[in-house]
């Protein structure tokens, strides 16, 4: 297990190795959740379809219901990495604790819709009568691990904000190992695991979470965080109102930008005898994007608390040359991984599909839109900045034209008004993206950020 000594330093010393030191363990954590969803959708493939169906459509309820974990987390680091920056910890074991206090509390209020009404969940659903009890046993278990859950993303959100990066490395690799274990040893009673079938992959999830949980309460009662479990525990209006002032626009972004790709999905199932392949190579093309966003999640990350931790610092001209040294290694790698897929996009889009129509569409979508992965860094690492800036509302206003001013509506023209079917989407996800990435950067440049106070 992690020692105590292993906070970084990120308000001093080579600014490129502040960089490297905070980021490597952020991409093994992506990569590590990347495996944990491909294995679940691989077990399930061994039961049946349905199983795979139940898969998907329950992690996309899960995802939904993990978002105001995410965005306390990006409150969190905003309040907490100033706090670290500025030297003063006592105040940043006050907002870890009231941060943890906030999560439960929000996990509490969202455990019970899923155990108490999850036959009308799987119902709205559209499933099948045949496999709706397997759902309505995933949505109960991977409700009653909704609050380890969020204790996890919130305690996880504490280390990175102090700089202590390999904690969560280490706490996210027990994790991932754990529930990619328990998805083949409780599916299909690998000795000495019974044989539970398919409700094994939903309890691998919960109890690899509660394992993670465990393991940062005992990393945060055994080091200098330890004084958040001194009694007594109080809730603290003031703090927690700081936290949701900056998370409710981190939710409402996840929620826009989600909401805005099942329209999209919606579109190109208006294409009539073309929806099909359409559909299909929009999936595919998402899945292996999903590799090039890696690195750009990672940094995003990053970004947070290296801004945060500085502007806490007061040291404002070094917050804003990490951000622009972060944004440059990122487009460079992005763009490098992104070429490479441009010309292979016909061998890449094999990998996920061997039919003639699927295939052809799959690798134009992928060609198209390689081209705006280096404005894609620009905005998800700049993005990441903004937000460990506390500039959450700004973020969110970018997101959210990009996808609802621009992308969807050209969408709709290209694809159905004008005639261009898949083609028209694909071109307005390249434009959205584009000027997402240039708003990004002019609203990180504008400085604005710089200059914000929690009241």
């Amino acid at each position: 297990m992690p020692s105590n000594e292993h906070a970084l330093n990120l308000t001093a010393g080579n600014l490129w190795l502040s960089i490297w030191q905070l980021s490597w363990p952020m991409l093994l954590i992506m990569i590590f959740n990347f495996f944990v969803g491909l294995t679940d959708v691989y077990v399930a493939g061994f039961i049946s379809p349905g199983v795979q169906a139940v898969v998907g459509f329950v992690s996309q309820i899960f995802f939904l219901n993990i978002i105001i974990a995410n965005a306390i987390s990006i409150g969190t680091i905003a309040l907490l990495s100033r706090s670290i920056g500025a030297g003063d910890f006592g105040s940043a074991v006050g907002i870890a604790r009231q941060s943890l206090i906030f999560g439960i509390m929000a996990a509490i209020v969202l455990t019970m819709p899923g155990l108490v009404f999850y036959r009308e969940i799987v119902a709205a659903a559209g499933f099948p009568e045949n496999i709706r009890p397997i759902a309505g046993r995933f949505v109960r278990i991977f409700a009653l691990s909704l609050g380890p859950n969020y204790i996890l993303i919130i305690s996880n959100a504490v280390f990175r904000a102090g700089g202590e990066v390999k904690k969560v490395m280490f706490t996210m690799l027990v994790v991932s190992a754990a529930n990619i274990a328990g998805n083949f040893a409780l599916v299909f009673g690998i000795p000495p695991f019974p044989k539970l079938g398919d409700i094994g992959i939903a309890l691998s999830t919960a109890l690899s979470v509660t394992a993670g949980m465990a393991i940062n309460f005992a990393l945060l009662a055994f080091s200098r965080w330890k004084a958040i479990f001194k009694t007594p525990i109080t809730v603290s209006g003031n703090i927690i109102r700081k936290v949701i002032s900056l998370s409710w626009p981190a939710a409402l972004l996840q929620i826009a930008w989600n909401s805005g790709s099942i329209v999209l999905f919606n579109i190109l199932g208006r294409l009539g005898s073309a929806s099909i392949p359409a559909l299909a190579s929009l999936a595919n093309g998402l899945r292996i994007e999903a590799i090039i966003y890696l690195p750009a999640f990672a940094l995003n990350m990053a970004a947070g608390v290296i801004i945060g931790q500085n502007l806490g610092a007061k040291d404002f001209a070094r917050a804003e040359e990490a951000g622009w040294k972060m944004v440059s290694a990122g487009i460079v790698l992005v763009s490098v991984m992104a070429f490479i897929i441009f010309i292979r996009s016909e061998q890449f889009a094999s990998i996920v599909t061997s039919d003639p129509s699927v295939l052809k569409e799959t690798a134009r979508y992928l060609r198209f839109n390689m081209m705006s992965e280096p404005f894609m860094a620009l905005s998800v690492i700049l993005g990441g900045g903004l937000q460990g800036a506390g500039d959450t509302r700004g973020t969110m206003l970018i997101i959210v034209i990009a996808m609802w001013v621009i992308r969807l509506p050209l969408a709709w023209l290209l694809a159905l008004g004008f005639g261009y079917g898949a083609l028209g989407v694909w071109t307005a996800m390249v434009t959205s993206m584009v000027i997402q990435g240039i708003l990004m950067a002019y609203r990180f440049h504008g400085g604005l950020w710089k200059n914000l106070t929690f009241k």
